[in-house]
């Protein structure tokens, strides 16, 4: 039986993608077989494939891609966990089921073959059931970008009502973290370039939105627009380049959660003058199942701006190096 897999070599660029058909095999002892459905981007696979992350990717080649949902259709000896006919999502860090992460058995889309592939053989305590309130390309962003937001607003400092939080750019990490926010009870403010990208945060519920480009100084801006009050949670996705304005912007007692390097270099390592800062790892098994129990009870919608065919994923990565994208873009894999 074939599939058909996306394989990239890290650091040789998009023109690297070749598509190939491949056997798909039958799960081992405590494995089970996925047909995968959808799958989404993330700022990471375009990293990867152009090498600013090295070292970070399987050799000579690997399948890219670190988000999916899709069906058990096998399961191997001694596999309880999951069973036929199930939906679900791989978890981004294959093997970190719960608590503080010591090892793990590969990165989904880098050590580990990703999703852009029809079929997957996968660790079966490392899948996690998808709720029916969730769609398969919905579901398909949550992995990395809606675990890493999730983990940045209820990991180290969890968020309390009434907190405010700050999230830079519209892609999908500060998506997630706008929807989370605002289903937890929380006040969000988001930037961007875009005012068009504004407006639909805002219809999403952003309290305040900030284009940085009209505002250079946007953390004085957010500062104005609350009165003078800051923030208790900094959504970190531009990295050093705005860490100080981010730090000025803290609340006593806030964090900073670092996750992203927009701006070019990550903040984590940096001074931060004593404020707290938390380096974000996306999550664990438990973390992931509690996200999408939150997001089936809140009726949550994951935004997906664009859907492209697996065999147009040169184009989808093309697509997201234009930033034109809002949320997420999704790979079509049936």
């Amino acid at each position: 039986m074939l599939g058909r897999a996306a394989y990239a070599k890290g650091g040789k660029g998009i023109e690297s993608l070749v598509f190939r058909d491949v056997d798909i095999g039958a799960p081992g002892p405590g494995e089970a077989l996925v047909r995968l459905h959808a799958a989404t981007l993330n700022f990471r696979d375009q990293l990867f494939i152009k090498g600013t992350l090295p070292r970070t990717t399987r050799e000579p080649e690997y399948v890219p891609l670190s988000c999916g949902t899709g069906e058990v259709i096998a399961v191997g000896d001694g596999v309880t966990r999951v069973r036929v006919g199930q939906r679900v999502n791989p978890v981004f860090h294959l093997g970190w089921i719960n608590g503080p992460m010591v090892t793990h058995q590969g990165m989904l889309g880098g050590t580990a073959d990703g999703t852009a592939r029809t079929h997957g053989i996968f660790p079966a305590e490392s899948l996690c059931l998808v709720p029916d309130e969730l769609g398969d390309l919905e579901a398909a962003t949550l992995p990395c970008a809606g675990l890493t937001a999730w983990s940045a607003l209820f990991g180290q400092r969890p968020l309390q009502r009434g907190d405010w939080v700050l999230t830079q750019g519209t892609g999908g990490v500060s998506i997630a973290a706008l929807q989370w926010a605002k289903a937890a009870g929380g006040h969000v403010i988001i930037t961007s370039s875009s005012d068009a990208k504004l407006r639909r945060a805002r219809a999403l519920g952003a309290d305040i939105t900030i284009n940085y480009r009209t505002h250079a100084d946007w953390a004085a801006e957010a500062r104005r627009l609350r009165g003078g009050r800051g923030v208790d949670i900094v959504v970190d996705n531009a990295g050093a380049s705005e860490l100080a304005a981010s730090l000025g912007l803290l609340n006593e007692g806030g964090l900073i959660a670092a996750i992203g390097m927009l701006g070019g270099s990550f903040s984590r390592g940096s001074d931060t003058g004593g404020k707290a800062m938390a380096a974000i790892a996306v999550g664990n098994r438990d973390q992931h199942e509690a996200m999408l129990a939150f997001a089936a009870q809140h009726r949550i919608r994951p935004v997906v701006d664009v859907v492209y065919d697996l065999a147009r994923l040169a184009d989808a990565l093309r697509h997201m190096e234009s930033q034109r994208y809002f949320g997420k873009i999704g790979i079509n894999l049936w």
